[in-house]
């Protein structure tokens, strides 16, 4: 039995992700509402789960004296109202990634979250995967030497939205893993795109992040891709590690690859000593990572949360960061948008 079955929770968008989110919170709480504005979707999920109350009116989730935590699996541009509704109401609140789609409304839900001393949570899915955390603790012992650059890979033909461009839908996952492992805040987002099949709604889209400590990462996202690819890499002075998602098997690959300094000949009178680099080929090893469904460990955190006090490593202070840069990338998105417009013919 889970630890947290007593805490009392209700599931607001129970469809497409919704429905993974659905799953856990009912095994891992106490799930007692359900709500969603589909006839379809409640019929599903009342069937599926007979002990928890199926509702269309959000208003009477927050009506609701039992319920502790409310998580929210709605449209992105739903979420900071949605939200702030929820934390006034005294619940805690769990909200999938992007935690909204600007600064200011990120701020109002993290100022709502402090002014009512609950938890905020975004749903930054990949912060909790083994292999992230794997990666991480191989920066932090030095097993990779100082992290030059790392860029990340997100692509696929579909899923198209209407409502958010592919930086908005895609890109928190692969910045919000960056944020995290290089466990700073870029100085500099540059970011370009294009919109091929709606108009203003980027289905490709390239952000680059230059950060204080003079690393950079490059972040490749697109719904229009003849390849599905789940891709990070970071690149070390030691070695350089590989986060293939899609490999069922390989999760992590670690290169024994590298450039090391050798000691240059003595130059000739007058002249500067020559840099003389040689390359390392070493061993590639795969790492055994743990099993553990990264959505059970995210919403286990969330729980966790609720019954200790203590804040999660994505709460909304983490989703904010991870908006600042959405929003400046997406404001580079604009500016490409009206320089290409105003190009000569």
């Amino acid at each position: 039995m889970s630890e947290f079955r007593d805490v009392r929770t209700a599931m607001v968008g129970c469809g497409y992700w919704g429905a993974n989110l659905l799953r856990n919170f009912a095994s891992l709480s106490d799930l007692r509402v359900a709500c969603d504005l589909s006839p379809a979707v409640r019929a599903k999920v009342a069937a599926q789960y007979p002990g928890a109350r199926v509702t269309d009116s959000y208003e009477s989730v927050l009506a609701d004296p039992e319920v502790q935590a409310v998580v929210l699996a709605t449209p992105a541009p739903a979420h900071a109202d949605m939200a702030v509704q929820a934390l006034e109401a005294g619940k805690h609140v769990f909200v999938e990634k992007p935690l909204a789609l600007s600064v200011a409304d990120a701020e109002r839900m993290v100022r709502a979250a402090d002014e009512g001393g609950r938890i905020l949570m975004v749903g930054h899915l990949l912060e909790y995967h083994p292999a992230v955390e794997h990666i991480k603790e191989m920066i932090t012992s030095g097993e990779l030497g100082d992290v030059y650059y790392a860029y990340s890979q997100r692509l696929n033909l579909g899923k198209l939205r209407s409502d958010e461009n592919a930086l908005w839908s895609l890109a928190p996952h692969d910045i919000s893993i960056l944020l995290y492992l290089m466990d700073e805040e870029p100085e500099e987002v540059t970011a370009s795109g294009q919109a091929f099949l709606q108009s203003d709604i980027e289905d490709v889209v390239f952000v680059t992040l230059r950060f204080p400590s003079g690393r950079i990462a490059h972040v490749h996202v697109s719904w229009l891709d003849p390849h599905k690819e789940r891709r990070l890499t970071v690149v070390g002075s030691r070695k350089m590690v590989v986060f293939n998602d899609m490999d069922p098997r390989e999760k992590v690959r670690v290169f024994d690859k590298g450039l090391d300094r050798r000691a240059p000949a003595p130059a000739p009178a007058g002249l500067p000593e020559p840099v003389l680099f040689a390359p390392r080929d070493g061993d590639i090893v795969s790492p055994r990572i743990g099993g553990h469904e990264p959505l059970a460990i995210e919403c286990a955190e969330f729980l966790r949360a609720v019954v200790t006090g203590n804040p999660p490593r994505s709460d909304g202070r983490d989703g904010l960061r991870v908006v600042r840069v959405l929003e400046r990338a997406q404001e580079a998105l604009a500016a490409g948008r009206l320089a290409y417009a105003g190009a000569p013919a």
